[in-house]
């Protein structure tokens, strides 16, 4: 399919009680613009279940992946970025893209994985309300926008703010 990110790859996370609109949305925005999307999970082929009971099947495993063969990470809030923040793959995967200047998106509270990774510092960013404190704490600056971007990093509050979310990712990609 031809898109403005037609060529692109872009990996998201998953795991379980992931918020189902912040995966789905983006995932299914992303492809319909070309992009090659890669769902990785803690178990390549295992079906995790989203906070509204929603299923997504892991693609791949995190562990078997290389940040080089991908332009941009997209990470959904829910609760399961609280699991995924303890995982050193994921941060691993998650400062690579940041340290070669690839894109790192995150809404609601996925910005635990970038709190976790230690990239935060300095960044301005958004997210739900409820974990404004630990991005503060860990060096962001907090703004209270539907969507901001700042360098390599995009970020959104909620399921509300996807339409934002997902256009500034498509256009910072298509750049």
């Amino acid at each position: 399919m031809k898109g403005k990110l037609s060529g692109k790859n872009i990996l998201m996370f998953v795991d379980d009680l992931y918020e189902d609109l912040e995966l789905w949305y983006p995932k299914l925005r992303m492809t319909e613009e070309g992009a090659n999307v890669v769902v990785a999970g803690k178990e390549k082929g295992k079906i995790y279940s989203g906070k509204h009971t929603y299923p997504c099947r892991a693609y791949a495993s995190f562990d078997e992946l290389n940040d080089k063969d991908f332009d941009a990470l997209i990470i959904p809030g829910g609760f399961a970025p609280d699991k995924l923040r303890r995982e050193e793959n994921v941060l691993k995967l998650t400062r690579n893209f940041f340290k070669s200047g690839k894109l790192v998106a995150h809404i609601c509270h996925a910005g635990w994985i970038p709190i976790s990774a230690g990239i935060m510092k300095g960044f301005k960013c958004t997210s739900t309300p409820g974990i404004k404190d630990d991005l503060t704490n860990a060096g962001a600056i907090w703004i209270d926008e539907p969507v901001v971007v700042d360098r390599n990093m995009i970020s959104s509050r909620r399921p509300d703010d996807l339409p934002d979310f997902c256009k500034a990712i498509i256009e910072y990609l298509s750049k």
